[in-house]
């Protein structure tokens, strides 16, 4: 399958962990990313704090944060076609780390 090339231009954060992102095709996608921030990248950023210090990243085009946490921009630009993915990947991720936390 063929890899589209899209850049995120801007954003807006409409409500906590709820971005209205911007492409250099024009279009937009608004995105709820509490749903799947689970993990040892994304969890972090449950964090209101740091998640608000989104950023676009100049170089890749991309939304960046300060963990390193970031996003490949055509993921963001087709989230329909990958969210349920990601969310259940974050449901593993989440699985995986109460079952850590319960054996420490």
């Amino acid at each position: 399958m063929p890899h589209s090339i899209h850049r995120v231009t801007g954003f807006d954060i409409l409500r906590p962990y709820t971005l209205a992102i911007r492409f250099d095709d024009g279009t937009a996608q608004t995105i709820d990313f509490r749903p799947v921030l689970e993990g040892e990248m994304l969890g972090p950023l449950q964090r209101l704090d740091l998640f608000n210090q989104v950023a676009v990243d100049e170089e890749a085009h991309t939304l960046v944060w300060p963990n390193g946490a970031d996003f490949d921009p055509e993921t963001l630009h087709d989230w329909p076609r990958y969210e349920a993915e990601f969310l259940e990947m974050a449901k593993r991720w989440a699985h995986r780390t109460n079952r850590v936390r319960h054996a420490g």
